[in-house]
């Protein structure tokens, strides 16, 4: 091989790990915030496996930062052994990101059935700020501006409805750009009018659908480091031995 596509090979190799660097961090990124979003909407959830693909997805987004790393080195450093690592570390990353986007497309189509228990927490809002349900409740309003489970008239059918005279929603349900709203289900336009379940979902789906596109897009990334590592590879030994026959 001569030197000139030696260096080209290698210069390929250290900018196709700058992009494992920059994959690495998005798919860790999107792993830290569906741990956000499972910690503000635990009590939403029926089951904590939606975690699942978050814990493999930081585990996953360790190693292509040190893939990343090893691979960098080895355009700077020739090494069978470093070479053999690389291939290794790679293939377990690609293992790694295809259970995580299998995990993260399962979740995703099944969020409705996920979300269940959130008809059961609003059913039993108090709107005591001592109550863990009622703060859930009214923070996750506040936060994804929506009122209800499907819309406002869901809080009719709540006991705390009645009790309060039925004539007001939380307070939270108030849409921001109403400073006068007092909850008033009388005056609808000025409560969020979207219901809480559809936002979640598609909070969740969208942190969901960067998990499950990191696999292709790690793919084709990784198959690129194939091409210039087995090249490296495949001439390395004939190096050596002209090195051994000159002796």
């Amino acid at each position: 091989m001569s030197d000139q596509r030696r260096k080209t090979l290698k210069t390929i190799l250290q900018l196709t790990c700058q992009i494992l660097w920059v994959v690495g961090l998005v798919v860790g990124l999107s792993g830290v915030y569906l741990l956000m979003n499972y910690r503000q909407s635990s009590l939403f959830l029926s089951h904590s496996y939606i975690t699942l693909p978050a814990v493999l997805a930081l585990t996953s987004a360790a190693f292509l930062l040190v893939s990343g790393c090893l691979g960098s080195w080895l355009s700077l450093r020739e090494s069978t052994f470093l070479q053999g690592l690389f291939v290794y570390l790679l293939v377990l990353v690609f293992c790694l990101e295809s259970t995580t986007s299998a995990l993260a497309y399962f979740h995703s189509t099944k969020l409705d059935s996920e979300l269940a228990p959130l008809r059961g927490v609003f059913q039993n809002y108090t709107g005591s700020s001592q109550d863990l349900n009622s703060r859930a409740v009214d923070a996750a309003q506040e936060e994804l501006q929506c009122c209800g489970v499907h819309d406002y008239r869901d809080w009719l059918e709540t006991s705390w409805f009645n009790r309060t005279g039925g004539l007001c929603v939380p307070h939270s349900c108030c849409n921001s750009t109403f400073p006068s709203c007092n909850g008033a289900v009388n005056q609808p336009w000025q409560l969020y009018a979207q219901g809480c379940q559809v936002k979640l979902e598609i909070r969740l789906q969208f942190v969901l659908s960067f998990l499950i596109w990191g696999s292709p897009l790690v793919f084709l990334v990784e198959v690129v480091l194939f091409l210039a590592v087995a090249q490296l590879m495949r001439h390395q030994p004939v190096m050596d031995y002209q090195v051994l026959d000159k002796n």
